[in-house]
C-alpha cells in the first residue's frame, strides 16, 4: 500500500511540476538536450569533488583493465547525474544503456537488457529508487557474482539455472537515496552526492550553453541567470532559452541585464529565484498566520494547493535559502522571508525558530 501511494504521489508531482519554468524535472519540450550535454570531463563544470573521486577511479580501473565499481548518484533533480553517467562511459571508452525504474516492470525486462551488456559496458538506471522489489531481487546476484539465476518451469519440477554475465559497471542515479534499500545500497561500491551548484559553476555552463545555441550573452546577463536559477543547471538552460527567444525579438539577439529583467519579470521570476507560488506561499503565512506556526493541510487549504505539492516541490527550496523553517508546532517564515516580502518581522518568531533547535529527538519523529 505504501509504495502505491508513493507511486501515485510521485506521478502527480511529475505532472504539476512540468508546468513550471523553474521545475527540476526535465520538460517534454526539451527533446534536444542530449545532443548538448557534455561528453567530457573539461566540458562538466562544477562537482569538483565528485569529479576528482571518479576521475582517479577510472584511472585505476583503465590502468587495471577492470569493470569500473558500481556507482550511485543522488541529489536534487536538474544537477546532471545523467550528463555524468555518459561521461563515465565515454572516460571508459565504452557503451551505455539508459533505462528507468519505473520503466522495468518485471524480472524478465531486466534480465533481457543485462544478458545483451558487453564487457565492461556501463548500465545506467534512473530513478533505481523506484524499482519493483521482485525486479530489484534480480540486481543483488547481477551486481555481487555478475551473474543471473533463473527459475525454469513451474511447481515441483522448477529448477534454478545460473547464467554468467559479462563484467559491467551499474550507475543508479535517484533523488530519494532514503527509499533505496539496504541490500541494494550495500552493493554500489562508490556512492557520490551531488550538490548544488554555485553561480560562478552556473555562468561557466552556461556561456558553454549559450556558444552552441548560437546566442550571444554578456557579464550581465550571465549574473542575472546564475542568480535565479536555484542552483540547478537544468533550470538556469531553461532560463536561457526562455532569453534566447526575448532577445531574438526583442533585441538583437543578446542576452544582456535589460532582456534578461524582461524576460524573468515577465516569467514572475524575482532576484532569488522564486516565482509567484512560492511568494503566494509565503504571503500567506505572513499575513494569514503572521508567520506562523502554521500546519501543512492548513497551508495547503489557505493556498489552495496540494498538500504534497507544497511538501515536495515548493517547500524544500524555500528552506534551503532559509525563508521557511520547519519547527514541532508546524512551518514559520523566517526573517529573511519577511525582509524578501518587504513586510515587518514578526519577534514573536525568533522565540520558535530558537526553540526548534531545542527539541527532543522523539518530539522531531512525531511531528514527521
Amino acid at each position: 500500500m505504501f509504495e502505491f501511494q508513493s507511486t501515485m504521489s510521485e506521478e502527480y508531482e511529475d505532472r504539476f511540476d512540468e508546468e513550471r519554468v523553474l521545475s527540476r524535472k526535465a520538460l517534454s519540450d526539451e527533446t534536444d538536450e542530449p545532443q548538448l550535454r557534455p561528453r567530457r570531463w573539461g566540458e562538466y563544470f562544477g562537482q569538483e569533488k565528485v569529479k576528482a573521486n571518479l576521475g582517479i577511479a577510472i584511472e585505476a580501473t583503465k590502468a587495471r583493465r577492470e569493470s569500473l565499481d558500481h556507482i550511485l548518484l543522488y541529489g536534487p533533480p536538474g544537477l546532471g547525474k545523467t550528463t555524468l553517467a555518459g561521461i563515465i562511459a565515454h572516460e571508459l571508452g565504452v557503451e551505455m544503456r539508459i533505462t528507468s525504474g519505473p520503466a522495468i516492470e518485471r524480472q524478465g525486462d531486466l534480465a533481457a537488457i543485462l544478458t545483451n551488456l558487453q564487457e565492461h559496458d556501463v548500465l545506467f538506471i534512473d530513478e533505481i529508487h523506484r524499482l519493483n522489489r521482485t525486479v530489484e531481487e534480480v540486481l543483488y546476484p547481477a551486481m555481487e557474482d555478475y551473474a543471473l539465476d533463473i527459475l525454469i518451469g513451474k511447481g515441483p519440477s522448477a529448477r534454478s539455472i545460473r547464467l554468467d554475465l559479462p563484467r559491467f559497471t551499474l550507475i543508479g542515479a535517484t533523488t530519494r537515496a532514503g527509499l533505496l534499500t539496504s541490500p541494494l545500497r550495500d552493493r554500489f561500491g562508490m556512492i557520490q552526492r551531488l550538490d548544488l551548484y554555485a553561480p560562478s559553476e552556473i555562468a561557466q555552463i552556461l556561456s558553454r550553453y549559450a556558444a552552441l545555441l548560437g546566442v550571444g550573452i554578456d557579464e550581465d546577463g550571465l549574473r542575472e541567470l546564475s542568480a535565479r536559477c536555484r542552483g540547478t543547471p537544468r533550470v538556469a538552460i531553461r532560463l536561457l532559452r526562455r532569453m534566447r527567444d526575448y532577445a531574438q525579438v526583442k533585441g538583437d539577439n543578446m542576452v544582456n541585464r535589460a532582456i534578461c529583467e524582461m524576460g524573468l519579470s515577465a516569467l514572475e521570476i524575482d532576484p532569488v529565484g522564486l516565482d509567484g507560488n512560492d511568494r503566494l506561499i509565503m504571503r500567506v503565512m505572513a499575513e494569514m498566520y503572521d508567520g506562523g506556526p502554521v500546519g501543512l493541510d492548513t497551508l495547503a487549504a489557505s493556498t489552495g494547493e496540494d498538500a504534497v505539492t507544497i511538501e515536495d516541490i515548493y517547500e524544500p527550496y524555500l528552506m534551503q535559502i532559509g525563508f521557511i523553517a520547519k519547527t514541532p508546532r508546524g512551518r514559520i517564515l523566517t526573517r529573511g522571508g519577511f525582509d524578501h516580502l518587504g513586510l515587518p518581522f514578526i519577534e514573536r518568531n525568533a522565540r520558535n525558530i530558537g526553540d526548534a533547535g531545542q527539541v527532543s529527538l522523539q518530539e522531531i519523529l512525531e511531528s514527521g
